[in-house]
Order: structure tokens, then C-alpha cells, then sequence
């Protein structure tokens, strides 16, 4: 779905739909009502049958006086002010809806919405994000479609004639967004026997090649020189060989120290020798969406050309039990040169992430941020709406939490208290790999916070946004857009 903007006067609007919102449940928003007077009044007659619902998102189409033409009336609730959720669950029903219509183009005038403690700009990227969402399916593996899906190609969204220039700046920017979105999600549905370490090391070489940008990619032999012990520790059981993959996008100078993404990249997860129950473990595919977060993250900035320089780390492998798997009680000893003694083969995503923040600190990084599907007690603790953020700088930490709430991509920060290391203790090693059962995102975090004592540090659990089960099933592409927000804040600062 193709989103763009234009200065278009209502009289004037030829479309097979055009969208037009509804306010309070009954009043018509300003073009709307030029566009009922256009058309002989035919949108308020509507209005006044009741059929369409007070909901936000409800939807009544009305033909015009042209053949093929409509009209698209989508209700933004029943209160006087508009809240961000009642416009995303507007633009959702409505571009749902004109997609199943006998039409590839629609005009768009949710922009002249109002919605509280947002301007236009939002509403132009709100429209975009929500749209692509609503478009998107993942069908690539399938012999053939089940059935043939009519599907809208074009949305011009309306602005004034005084905005027009910076608003298609901010629709391509949240259309670089929604590109970077479907890339995570796409990898991220991936199969594991498609997705592997190679895959995802070929995807970042397609980036690289797309947008002119450095790529390494290390091998085994390479790792073992720079002495990962943790990470090849977890590569260990499977055939498939492990892969760091080092993305370098660079838009400023390259004396600016740039921002490192670091993705966990397990494309499949057993659980290794401590394996996981059989129901639900199709699932551990998405045990690799922070590789995919990075991948599309970067996609987005490169596409946008922001003036910021970031490197993305990305540690792949399987995680998975053979005769040479690390067992419980194993000890291995990190880059960094600390000890581990690994309780829960499970626990592997930490120790593939410890090693890639200790190559991050080369970089000499303004920051680092790693993304994971860390563990199921984020899940617990905060279900499936906010990621869980860990950081010790308060700075790093508002920033973020301000990049999920524009982005509706929001997270929480969580605790990093030094007691909650006194459950990582281990009589043989320096460390143990997991605590106790209490606290058990905490203590993962805590892990990882010895690794990034360098720089700046942040770390987003995403285990319960990454994905959905159940019958929409199939990755989210979170946290691109609170990643893309935050580094389009920095980019703009510096």
C-alpha cells in the first residue's frame, strides 16, 4: 500500500472511496460537509439513519453520485475530544474496510482530525503505520493464496496547501517505518529451516547491497580467536554454524560515535539440553525477532538518509540439544574473561548477548541499546502491551519511554537495583546464568548489565511484544517504530 500526501480540494477529489470521518458520533468533519453539499447533501441523510455505529472504528459506506464513487464515513467515538486510540482504531476500520472494496485508490481526510495532544504531523504518520499494518499478510510459503484478495494499492491523504511540503516529508518518513516493520515481521515469520544464521547474515547483505552500507559477518574460527566462549557455547549443539553479523549504516560524520543495536538472533530455540515443552515451541522461530528489530530498524534510517551513524550486532545461531550441546553445569568463560556456569541451557540468550555487548565496546559507542526475547517473566510481569526497559541512566531510559509513547510502541522501565545480583551468585563461577524463579526478567538484565559497563546501556525484553498467538498469530515488528522514533530524536538533537 502506497501512502502520499497532497493538497486537494474536496470538489475536486475523483476516488473510487473517499474516507471521511465522523465526529461524536454524528457530526461530519469540515471537508466532509463540503463534500455532502458537493453531493447533495447524501452523507448527512445517512448520518440521520443511525447506521452507523458511535464506535470508534465503525464504518457505514455511502455510494455518491458517480458511478464507482464512495464515501467511506468512519466514526472517531462518541466524545467530544479524540484520543490517540480512538484514531488508530478509526484509521484500522477504515482501511480495513476500503480494502475489500472494488477499488485500488482512496483519499484520506482523517488528517483534518484533531486528535488531543497530537498535531497533523501524527495523524499523517498514525494513518501510514495503521494502514500498513491493516495491509499487511504473510503468504510467501503457501502453494497459492486461499482466496484471491482484492487489496488497496494508493492512499493520497489530504493536507493544507501551507503544510504540504513538510507533511510528505513525515509520510515518507513513516512509510520508511512501516518498511523497516515489515521486514522484521517478515523475517520473524519465517520458518527456522528458512530462517537460520546464513539467512538472516544474507538479509543484513541485501540491506548492505540496497543501501550502500559496511557489512561483516564472522565466522566460528573468528569467534573462537576473539574468545566467545558464552555464545559458542549455545551454537554448540546445532549443525547450523553460527553467525555475527556487524551492520554499519554511517549518515553522519564518521567522527560521531555511532548508536550499536545489538538483536538476539536465536532463530530456533529448544531450550537446548533443559528443552521446553512440545506444545507452543513452533513458537521459538520468533526467538530471533531482536535480530529482526535491528535489521528493519536499520532498513527504516537508511531509507529516511538520517544524519546519524549506527552499528547493528547481531549474534545467530540455534539453540538446540545434541551429544555436543552445553549442559547444565557446564562452565564457560565469556570475551569479556568472567566465568559463567550456565544452570539452564535455556537461559541461552543471554549468553549470545553478553559476548556481542563486549564487541560492541570497540565501536567506542554513544550508546547501546539490545533488543531480546529475553524471558517469559516479562511476560508475566507485563504481558503483551509495553516491552520491559532496563537502564542504569536515567537520560537513556526517558528517552526511550518518550520514543515508545510517539511511536505507540511504548515500554516500561523495570527495576536494575544492585541487590537482585546477589541471586546471580554461583560457588564455581563468577556468575550463574539464572537466579531463582523470583524477579526473573530482573536478574536476566542484571546479567547482561556486567557486560555493558563501558557506555550507556539499555536493554528492551520483548518477549510479549514480539509476536501474537492464537489466531492472529505472526510476528509485530515491535520495537522498530520505538527504535526508529528514538533515533530520529537523537539525529534531530545532534
Amino acid at each position: 500500500m502506497q501512502f502520499s500526501t497532497k493538497a486537494l480540494s474536496v470538489e475536486k477529489i475523483r476516488t473510487g472511496c473517499v474516507i471521511v470521518p465522523v465526529l461524536a458520533g454524528r457530526e461530519l468533519s469540515a471537508s466532509g460537509k463540503l463534500l455532502d453539499t458537493t453531493h447533495g447533501g447524501c452523507l448527512s441523510a445517512a448520518l440521520k439513519t443511525g447506521d452507523l455505529e458511535e464506535k470508534a472504528g465503525s464504518t457505514l459506506l455511502v455510494r455518491l453520485d458517480k458511478p464507482n464513487h464512495r464515501a467511506l464515513l468512519v466514526s472517531l467515538g462518541d466524545a467530544r475530544e479524540v484520543t490517540e486510540k480512538a484514531f488508530r482504531e478509526a484509521a484500522a476500520g477504515a482501511f480495513r474496510v476500503a480494502g475489500t472494496l472494488a477499488s485500488d485508490d482512496a483519499v484520506s481526510l482523517l488528517g483534518e482530525v484533531n486528535v488531543a495532544d497530537r498535531d497533523e504531523h501524527w495523524t499523517l504518520g498514525a494513518q501510514v503505520t495503521v494502514g500498513r499494518a491493516q495491509a499487511y499478510s504473510f503468504e510467501r510459503l503457501k502453494s497459492k493464496s486461499a482466496d484471491k484478495k482484492r487489496q488497496l494499492a494508493r492512499v493520497v491523504m489530504c493536507v493544507p496547501k501551507a503544510h504540504a511540503s513538510r507533511s510528505q516529508t513525515v509520510a515518507q518518513r513513516a512509510v520508511a517505518i512501516a518498511n523497516g516493520v515489515d521486514l522484521a515481521r517478515d523475517l520473524g515469520n519465517l520458518p527456522a529451516n528458512v530462517c537460520t544464521p546464513a539467512y538472516l547474515a544474507h538479509a543484513a547483505g541485501e540491506l548492505a547491497t540496497e543501501f550502500k552500507m559496511r557489512l561483516q559477518v564472522l565466522e566460528e574460527k573468528q569467534m573462537v580467536a576473539l574468545r566467545m566462549g558464552a555464545f559458542l557455547s549455545v551454537a554448540r549443539g546445532s549443525e547450523q554454524p553460527p553467525k555475527l553479523i556487524v551492520l554499519h549504516y554511517q549518515g553522519a560524520a564518521a567522527s560521531k560515535a555511532p548508536v550499536v543495536l545489538v538483536g538476539k538472533g536465536i532463530t530456533f530455540d529448544s531450550g537446548g539440553i533443559s528443552i521446553k515443552p512440545a506444545a507452543g515451541m513452533d513458537e521459538m522461530k520468533y526467538d530471533m525477532c531482536g535480530a529482526a528489530s535491528v535489521l528493519g530498524t536499520i532498513r527504516a534510517i537508511a531509507e529516511m538518509k538520517l544524519k546519524i551513524n549506527v552499528v547493528g550486532i547481531i549474534p545467530a545461531c540455534e539453540n538446540l540439544p545434541s551429544g555436543r550441546a552445553s549442559k547444565p553445569g557446564d562452565i564457560v568463560t565469556t570475551m569479556s574473561g568472567q566465568t559463567v556456569e550456565i544452570l539452564n541451557t535455556d537461559a541461552e540468550g543471554r549468553l549470545i548477548l553478553c559476548d556481542a555487548l563486549t564487541y560492541a565496546e570497540r565501536f567506542k559507542p554513544s550508546a547501546v541499546i539490545d533488543i531480546a526475547t529475553l524471558t517469559g517473566a516479562c511476560v508475566i510481569a507485563l504481558g503483551h502491551h509495553n516491552s520491559g526497559l532496563f537502564s542504569p541512566q536515567d537520560a537513556l531510559a526517558s528517552d526511550l519511554l518518550a520514543a515508545g509513547r510517539e511511536s505507540a510502541d511504548p515500554c516500561w522501565r523495570m527495576p536494575l537495583d544492585e541487590p537482585y545480583q546477589e541471586q546471580l551468585k554461583s560457588p564455581f563461577a563468577d556468575m550463574a546464568n539464572v537466579g531463582d524463579r523470583a524477579a526473573g526478567s530482573v536478574t536476566a538484565a542484571c546479567f547482561l548489565s556486567r557486560y555493558a559497563k563501558a557506555y550507556d546501556w539499555a536493554h528492551l525484553d520483548i518477549a510479549g511484544t514480539a509476536w501474537k498467538s492464537g489466531k492472529d498469530k505472526g510476528s509485530t515488528g515491535r520495537p522498530v517504530p520505538l527504535l526508529a522514533s528514538y533515533l530520529i530524536s537523537r539525529a534531530t538533537r545532534s
